[in-house]
C-alpha cells in the first residue's frame, strides 16, 4: 500500500474518542482502514500521526483480527486488532466492531438531520423572504421576479414562470418569468398546455412537458407547475394563476417535498394577489366616489339659488337617492315682471338621470326667455329631447309654471308630473292637473295649458314623488295626503320654513319603497 495514492475516508471525531476510549480502557491496540467499493483496503485511518494526519504508509499486522464495518449509510471501515486471536479477543473485538458501527451510524444520522435542516432553513427563510417582499411592495408585479427568482434558485430551477389570471380579457398573463420561455398570453381556454390545465384542474403537476418532455432551456427534464389559489374565509378556493418551473440545475427530479414548498409559495403569492386586487379596487372605488362628489357638486351649481331669486319669496331643496340624481328644478326672471317656476323628474336616479337633467336645465334656460306660453316651452323642451330620452329609453315628468302677480294670474303647462298645487291663504288648495303625458311618451303636437287665477297670498308648492312615497304607507296616495297636510298646516309660515318641516319629516321617514330623489319647491309672491 505504501506505493499507492490514496484519499482516506474522513473519520468523524466521535468515532475517534471511542476507539480511543477502548484502547485506554482495554489495553489493546486498535487500528481502522478505509475500504473501497471493492472491498479492498485503500488508507489507514486511525490512528493518526502525531501530527493529526492518517498513516497511509503503514501495512496491517499477518496475526491481527479484522472486522468489517458495515454501517447502513456512508463509506465503509475494517476494524483490526493487533494481538494474537483468542475467544477473549475475538467476543472483545465483536464488542467494538458493534459500538463502533452504531457509533457511525449515528454521526450518519446526525449528518442527514443535519442536511435536511439546512434545506428547511432555506426554505424557511425563502417563505419568510417572500413574505416580506410581498408585504413591502404595493404593486405585485414589482415583486413577482424578485420572487420567481428566488424560488428558482432555492429549488434549483433552470428556469420558470409566474402567470396572472386576467379577469376582464379571460386569460392567463405572463407576469413574471427566469430563463428562457414564452412571453406570450397564454389563453385559459387551451386545454393542450400543461399551465392551462393546471390552472383549470387546481391541481398540482410533476412531470415532462410537450411529447419529448422537454423544458424550455433544452433537454428531457421534468417539470413541475403548481396553481396559485387565494383561500377565502368560508373556505372556498379561488384559483388566480399558475407557478412553473422548467428543468433542474442538477439534473435531479423535482419532488413531492418540492411541490409542497412550492404549494406554499403560491398560497403566499395568492393571498398577495387578492389583497392587490383588492386595494386596486378600493382605489377605483375612491376615484370613483371622489368623482362622484365633483359631479354632486357640479350638479347642484346648476341649480338656480333660491335666495338670490329677488321676485319673490322662494325656498327649494333637492335632495338625491345616490351622489347625483335626475330631479331639478328651476326659477326664471321673465319679461314684464312675471315669474317663471319648473320642477322636472327624470325616470330613475343616478348618472344616466343626472345628464338628462342637466340638459333639461340647459335647454329650459334658453326656451324660457323665447316664450311666455308654458305649452310652448314644453314643445320645444321635447323636441330637443326626444331623440335622447328615446335612445336611453327614459322619460321625464315636468311641470311649467308662469305666474303673472300683476295680473294675478297662473299659467302653466304639466307633463305628467303628479304633485303640483296652488293653496290659497284661506286653506283651500288646488291641484295644477296633468295637461299632458311625461314627456318622453308625449308627442310634439301635444302639450296644453291650465290657467287660474293667482294671489299675492297663495302659496305654490311643487315637489316629486321621491318626497312623498318617503312618507307613504301601504295606502294609496297617503305619502301626498301627508305633504299637503304638512303645508296646509304651516301655509303662513316663510317657505324655507315649509321645506324644512317636509325634509325633517322625510329624513326621520322609514320609507317602505326604495329611495328616489326628492325635491320640493315653495313660493309666495
Amino acid at each position: 500500500m505504501s506505493g499507492k495514492n490514496v484519499t482516506p475516508a474522513v473519520l468523524p471525531l466521535p468515532v475517534q474518542e471511542a476507539l480511543d476510549e477502548f484502547r485506554s480502557q482495554l489495553g489493546l491496540e486498535f487500528h481502522l482502514w478505509s475500504l473501497g467499493e471493492d472491498g479492498k483496503r485503500t488508507a489507514h485511518v486511525y490512528p493518526a500521526l502525531e501530527n493529526g494526519a492518517p498513516d497511509g504508509h503503514r501495512e496491517p499486522l499477518p496475526d491481527s483480527l479484522f472486522r468489517c464495518l458495515s454501517p447502513k449509510g456512508g463509506p465503509a471501515f475494517q476494524l483490526e486488532l493487533c494481538s494474537p486471536g483468542s475467544l477473549v479477543l475475538e467476543g472483545f473485538v465483536s464488542f467494538v466492531q458493534s459500538a463502533v458501527e452504531r457509533v457511525l451510524e449515528l454521526m450518519q444520522e446526525v449528518d442527514f438531520f443535519t442536511r435536511e435542516l439546512s434545506e428547511r432553513y432555506e426554505e424557511i427563510n425563502l417563505l419568510y423572504s417572500i413574505s416580506e417582499t410581498l408585504g413591502s411592495i404595493l404593486i405585485l408585479e414589482e415583486a413577482t421576479d424578485d420572487i420567481l427568482s428566488e424560488v428558482c434558485e432555492v429549488l434549483g430551477a433552470e428556469s420558470g414562470a409566474l402567470w396572472v389570471y386576467d379577469r376582464g380579457q379571460d386569460l392567463l398573463r405572463l407576469t413574471a418569468s427566469v430563463g428562457p420561455g414564452s412571453s406570450d398570453p397564454l389563453v385559459d381556454q387551451t386545454p393542450d398546455l400543461v399551465t392551462s390545465q393546471v390552472f383549470q384542474e387546481g391541481r398540482s403537476r410533476i412531470g415532462g412537458r410537450g411529447d419529448g418532455g422537454e423544458s424550455p432551456s433544452g433537454g428531457a427534464t421534468t417539470d413541475i407547475s403548481v396553481p396559485i389559489s387565494y383561500s377565502r374565509r368560508s373556505g372556498e378556493s379561488r384559483i388566480v394563476g399558475v407557478i412553473d418551473l422548467f428543468g433542474r440545475v442538477t439534473g435531479e427530479p423535482f419532488t413531492t417535498s418540492d411541490k409542497k414548498l412550492l404549494s406554499a409559495i403560491a398560497s403566499q403569492v395568492g393571498a398577495a394577489l387578492e389583497n392587490n386586487r383588492l386595494i386596486q379596487e378600493s382605489l377605483a372605488q375612491e376615484r370613483m366616489s371622489h368623482e362622484m362628489e365633483l359631479a354632486h357638486n357640479l350638479q347642484m351649481k346648476l341649480l338656480p339659488s333660491p335666495e338670490a331669486f329677488d321676485r319673490a319669496n322662494v325656498a327649494a331643496r333637492v335632495v338625491s337617492a345616490e351622489q347625483v340624481g335626475g330631479d331639478f328644478f328651476h326659477l326664471f326672471k321673465l319679461p314684464s315682471g312675471k315669474i317663471g317656476v319648473m320642477i322636472g323628474d327624470v325616470s330613475t336616479h343616478g348618472f344616466p338621470a343626472a345628464l338628462i337633467m342637466a340638459l333639461c336645465l340647459s335647454a329650459a334656460s334658453i326656451y324660457a326667455q323665447e316664450s311666455p306660453d308654458p305649452a310652448e316651452v314644453l314643445r320645444k323642451l321635447d323636441d330637443a329631447l326626444s331623440g335622447e330620452l328615446e335612445t336611453t329609453e327614459m322619460f321625464v315628468s315636468l311641470c311649467y309654471v308662469v305666474i303673472d302677480p300683476t295680473a294675478g294670474e297662473l299659467r302653466y303647462s304639466n307633463a305628467g308630473h303628479p304633485h303640483a298645487w296652488v293653496f290659497r291663504s284661506n286653506g283651500d288648495s288646488e291641484r295644477l292637473a296633468a295637461t299632458d303625458p311625461p314627456m318622453g311618451f308625449a308627442g310634439p303636437d301635444s302639450y296644453g295649458e291650465g290657467r287660474m287665477s293667482w294671489d299675492g297670498g297663495d302659496l305654490l308648492v311643487l315637489f316629486t314623488d321621491g318626497l312623498s312615497d318617503t312618507l307613504a304607507t301601504p295606502e294609496p296616495g297617503s305619502g301626498e295626503a301627508a305633504v299637503l297636510e304638512v303645508v296646509k298646516k304651516e301655509r303662513k309660515a316663510d317657505p324655507d320654513h315649509i321645506v324644512e318641516v317636509l325634509f325633517d319629516l322625510a329624513e326621520a321617514a322609514t320609507p317602505y319603497v326604495p329611495a328616489d330623489d326628492r325635491t320640493a319647491v315653495v313660493l309666495r309672491t
